[in-house]
């Protein structure tokens, strides 16, 4: 072969390479798109003619000819993190609070042995579709999804076709990087427009089109559609940099994309600048943004902080405000909860909100009441916080006519008497905490689905037997005898029968559902299985100090302190005492059934045909794998049952497996 042949090849490769790289990564053009055209034209001829030149990082290898009948599966080398998320200012402060407890007290030394204190990196979260790109000595060998975190698939012949995505990098390195890929505004538009034209109908959103694009099975449609990318991380490197900024710097050297629209910021509240600021210029941006992600700088101190069993605890996702709808406030009521808590709630004129109808929204506490300036009459702004929680955002006051009224906390409230703000917080109590109102919520919540779950005693039958005088406490559901039941309007013999059966069925319940059938202030579902798996005995846990209690996974301060106090109450002690008289405790940590499900995220919608929604949570859970109330880009599975409403909306638009009842149940018995 001629070796003017083989240079001219290798030096066309370089100028393509290089003008790829000033269009599609620094936005910059040398020369027209006709005449790179032209040269990458030059190139395929070339190669054509003598294929035995033709080398997987060739400009010309962008695009496969054959489309695959699957995707491979692919063991990630490093596993693949998700972002915890913050809603609010509160939240990322809490975030804020729990890195500098991490970290110890400042102040902090860093690589090159100044004092320091911890600084943030804040950088635009791009509405795209993960991707883990594996370079060997600087040559792309693998593109792979995130998938599960543990397993992705294998989307090289795709990334390949991505500009942006460098075949060959700048230096000859081995390298594991993370970014997103996406789909301009522009792009999309064009993209929707030929839908119509075709009689289609028209993608929901560009994000929802990366992900669908990237699992094209032919790589001819993903060079189509013109996806674009962001690389942000290192994830495996022989000489990792010391900082964030140090990462992204090197990234951009190694020739990736990284979006130029990130800050360094010396404190929380300088990131909170930062937010606000992105907040108003994130629509200009041609592509989506749905908030900001805040990382600590220093690498020393992200090892420190390590990581959850789902998330890094250096970095949170800061995500922009939720769709939002208006509404008007007809009214404000209190309500007591089981612990004594009253919490305002907003009695709104139902409007529709990310799919769902919402007429109420908590207001929190009298201090959030009285920053939103919220009153009866009101027009306000209503979004669902983390896609959930209906929340008032803020009250359009130049809709007021004069007729709205201001509401005040009274002294007293019929639940449960006079009424108190708690010393040092925002919120108000009962000072009665063991009136009638407090009692019955606790007694409704004790026999329901998430505690002891005791078929058939729901609200309304509790209601009944404690006005009939029959119970006042926990133990007092375990001596009803079918006398007593019988005496009751509507107990025929049949339903006392089966009610007693069920009573007596829950005689023994496993640790975690007594603990959250106590009621212990600030022990949700989640704390209780977590005490539960620590401490294994119910003795364990009653003897716990708040050192021991801190040292379980997600117990702060406050859960600890509130645990240690329930217990020390000589009158918890004696309800303990008359308790265990009646029932067993299944002690030991939760059983799992298995590690089955490896952590998979599971959302549930719909009536399910033969099975509650509360038994199909425990399944998931005993092997392994965990349940949400809200669809995300994190969701493995979504299960459907009759009328599933918009999370099985949101889940085909994500793209995002649905399951039947059936499908479900196979799944979990592999």
């Amino acid at each position: 072969m001629d070796a003017r042949i083989r240079e001219r090849v290798a030096q066309l490769r370089k100028t393509i390479n290089r003008h790829r790289y000033l269009y599609h990564v620094l936005d910059r053009a040398e020369i027209s798109d006709a005449a790179l055209d032209s040269l990458k034209r030059e190139l395929a001829e070339l190669e054509a003619a003598h294929p035995e030149l033709i080398t997987p990082d060739s400009p010309t290898q962008r695009v496969g000819g054959e489309s695959l009948a699957k995707f491979e599966k692919v063991m990630h080398r490093v596993p693949q993190w998700s972002f915890n998320d913050a809603f609010t200012e509160r939240d990322l402060r809490a975030f804020d609070e729990r890195v500098e407890k991490g970290i110890g007290p400042p102040p902090h030394k860093a690589s090159d042995g100044h004092s320091t204190r911890c600084s943030y990196v804040c950088e635009l979260k791009i509405d795209g579709f993960k991707i883990v790109l594996t370079y060997q000595k600087g040559i792309l060998v693998t593109a792979t999804t995130r998938g599960d975190g543990v397993v992705g698939e294998d989307v090289t012949a795709n990334i390949r076709t991505i500009e942006s995505v460098p075949l060959t990098l700048e230096k000859d390195v081995d390298i594991i990087v993370e970014g997103e890929v996406w789909i301009s505004k522009r792009e999309f538009k064009k993209l929707n427009e030929r839908q119509k034209k075709e009689g289609k109908e028209p993608y929901a959103n560009p994000r929802n089109v990366a992900a669908g694009t990237i699992r094209q099975l032919d790589s001819r449609i993903v060079a189509e559609r013109k996806l674009d990318s962001f690389m942000y991380d290192i994830a495996e490197f022989q000489s990792q940099p010391t900082t964030q900024e140090e990462e992204l710097t090197l990234l951009s050297a190694l020739g990736f994309k990284v979006n130029k629209h990130y800050g360094r910021c010396k404190d929380i509240d300088e990131v909170f600048a930062f937010y606000k600021k992105w907040i108003a210029r994130s629509r200009r941006e041609p592509y989506g943004i749905d908030g900001v992600v805040v990382k600590v700088n220093e690498r020393e101190l992200q090892e420190r902080l390590g990581f959850t069993g789902k998330a890094p605890r250096f970095a949170i996702a800061y995500k922009f405000p939720a769709e939002q709808a208006t509404t008007v406030v007809e009214n404000i009521i209190l309500q007591v909860g089981r612990t004594g808590v009253i919490t305002p709630v907003a009695i709104m004129r139902p409007v529709v909100v990310d799919g769902s109808t919402v007429s109420r929204a908590t207001l929190h506490n009298e201090d959030e009441i009285t920053r939103l300036d919220v009153r009866v009459g009101d027009t306000v702004i209503l979004q669902k916080a983390g896609d959930v929680i209906p929340d008032i955002v803020t009250v359009l006051t130049e809709l007021r006519t004069g007729k709205e009224k201001k509401f005040v906390f009274p002294k007293s409230i019929p639940e449960c008497g006079a009424i108190e703000r708690i010393p040092g917080e925002a919120a108000h109590r009962c000072v009665d905490r063991n009136s009638g109102a407090i009692q019955r919520r606790k007694l409704q919540h004790f026999a329901g689905k998430h505690a002891f779950d005791i078929d058939g005693l729901g609200p309304k039958i509790i209601d009944l037997l404690i006005d009939r005088g029959l119970v006042a406490r926990f133990p007092d559901i375990f001596t009803l005898a079918e006398g007593d039941l019988l005496a009751l309007p509507s107990f025929k013999e049949k339903k006392v029968q089966k009610l007693i059966a069920a009573i007596t069925a829950r005689r023994e319940v496993p640790l975690a559902r007594f603990l959250i059938g106590l009621s212990i202030p600030q022990v949700g579902e989640e704390t209780a299985e977590d005490l539960a798996e620590h401490f294994g005995t119910l003795e364990g846990l009653a003897r716990a100090s708040a050192e021991d209690l801190r040292a379980v996974e997600g117990v702060g301060d406050i859960v600890a302190d509130s645990v240690v106090s329930w217990f020390k109450e000589s009158a918890h002690k004696k309800l303990l005492a008359e308790l265990l008289a009646q029932v067993t405790v299944r002690e030991g940590a939760p059983h799992r059934a298995s590690a089955l499900l490896g952590a998979k995220i599971f959302v549930f919608t719909g009536t399910l045909p033969t099975i509650t929604r509360d038994e199909a949570k425990r399944l998931v859970r005993e092997r392994g794998g965990e349940v949400s109330e809200s669809v995300s880009q994190k969701t493995s599975y979504v299960v459907t049952g009759e009328a599933p409403g918009s999370k099985a909306a949101r889940a085909r638009a994500l793209g995002i497996t649905i399951l039947s009842e059936g499908e479900f149940l196979k799944l979990i018995k592999k």
